[in-house]
Order: structure tokens, then C-alpha cells, then sequence
């Protein structure tokens, strides 16, 4: 079953996402080499914290910080480490704030200085592919539209579109329904409606689709070590479109 949210959920989903927003805002700032990821995730957790609100990822599952940190080919749930960025890396930072209990939940995707033009393009064509999927959000529209949005532009680059993993709801839990694949064809299954809260995240791989959790049962890397991106913003479902909540 799919919430819909009240007004006040709503509002402190809000506050929950620009708290997000703010950790990306200030973490973006020290994104460069010779930082390590324990020390981004360190930065990530003072803004939570400082804003009065909590960690969402921080003891879910098991896991155990308050960011996820995946560099290069780590598509999800990287840990933070002692691990120093180098020049021409890219990471993606996924961040959830819990405020007052309710989540916001967003990932973006940074380059660790000069980048080369391939890796470029894949960052580009994934935050591309979000947006696409995000305008398809309306009220009375199939949820599948947003899938097949993000596949099908992915895919006509040639990129591996991860299937082992989805955007979801979220609302008082960190993951709620409906699973959101970022594949599919439109025109199927639950029809939006005005005030769901929904999770959108494509993972987009340079390579093969094909991904595998190592050992510590978290870290998820592209079978074929090419690099990934992700991005994802948590959004509002209104009846003309939609509203990005992790924003400042």
C-alpha cells in the first residue's frame, strides 16, 4: 500500500529534506583529493545532527555509518574508510536525515577533481536520466512511466541500468512502497497520486548492468569494475507535478 501523506508529514518531510540538502551543500565543499571518505561522512553527520535531526542510514540494517560513500565502480552502500580520494575518482554521497520521524533520503553523484570526458558523460547522462524520470510525476499517472523514462534514456547511451536495486517510498520508515524500478514499460501498475512521497535514484553503470554485494554483505561494486553513478532526489507527488523535498 502506497501512504498518502497529511499536510503536516508533508511539512516535516520538508524540513527532513533540506536538512539533506544542507549536508550535500557542505560536503560538496570538501570533496577534492586527499580527502578520505570517513572524513566526508564525518561532515555529513555534524549537519544532521546540528540541525537536530538523526542519521537515517546510521545502524540500519547493520550498517554502520551515516553516509553511504561509493567511489568508482561501488554503484551503492559503499563504507566510509580511511580510503583517500585521487584525482579524476568520482563518489557518490547517498545521505538520510530523519527529523522528527520522518526522512528525506538523496544521492548525488561528485567528481574528485578533472574528471576525463567518458566518465563526464555518464555523470551527465544519469542526472539527466533523474530529471527525465521526475517529469513524468503527476497525479493519475502510471508510476512505470518514471521507469521506462530513466531506462530507455540510459540505455540509448549504451550504459548498464542496475536492476538489482530500485528507488522506493519512504515517510516515517527510510523505505516504504512501492518499489521503483529504473527500468520498465509505461502505462503499468500503480497509478500516482497527489501526496505520495516517493524516492527517485537511478544507478547507471558505464558498463554491464550486472552488479555484486561483496563480503561485508553491503558494498555493491559493477561486475565488470567500470565506473557508476547515481543520483536521487526525494519528491513530493502533486496533482499538476511534483515537488523536490531534498532541496535548499
Amino acid at each position: 500500500m502506497i501512504a498518502i501523506k497529511s499536510n503536516r508529514e508533508i511539512e516535516l518531510m520538508r524540513m527532513a529534506g533540506r536538512i539533506v540538502a544542507l549536508a550535500h551543500q557542505e560536503v560538496a565543499k570538501h570533496i577534492v583529493p586527499g580527502v578520505t571518505t570517513q572524513e566526508l561522512n564525518d561532515i555529513v553527520e555534524k549537519v544532521i545532527i546540528d540541525n537536530e535531526a538523526i542519521p537515517s542510514f546510521k545502524g540500519y540494517g547493520g550498517f554502520p555509518a551515516a553516509t553511504c560513500a561509493s567511489v568508482n565502480e561501488v554503484v551503492v552502500h559503499g563504507f566510509p574508510s580511511s580510503r583517500k580520494l585521487v584525482e579524476g575518482d568520482i563518489i557518490a554521497i547517498d545521505i538520510g536525515a530523519c527529523y522528527k520521524g520522518y526522512h528525506g533520503d538523496s544521492a548525488w553523484t561528485y567528481a574528485v577533481g578533472e574528471v576525463d570526458a567518458e566518465t563526464k558523460k555518464l555523470m551527465e547522462v544519469t542526472r539527466e536520466a533523474l530529471f527525465l524520470g521526475l517529469a513524468q510525476v503527476k497525479e493519475g499517472v502510471h508510476l512505470s512511466n518514471i521507469s521506462q523514462a530513466i531506462g530507455d534514456y540510459a540505455n540509448s547511451f549504451g550504459y548498464g541500468v542496475v536492476e538489482d536495486f530500485t528507488g522506493h517510498g519512504l515517510g516515517r520508515n527510510l523505505h516504504e512502497d512501492p518499489a521503483i524500478p529504473n527500468f520498465g514499460i509505461a502505462n503499468h501498475g500503480p497509478i500516482l497520486k497527489a501526496g505520495m512521497t516517493l524516492a527517485i535514484e537511478p544507478m547507471i553503470n558505464a558498463g554491464t548492468k550486472r552488479v555484486r554485494v561483496l563480503s561485508d554483505n553491503w558494498t555493491t561494486v559493477t561486475c565488470d569494475k567500470k565506473k557508476s553513478a547515481h543520483y536521487e532526489h526525494s519528491i513530493l507527488v502533486t496533482k499538476d507535478g511534483y515537488e523536490i523535498l531534498t532541496t535548499l
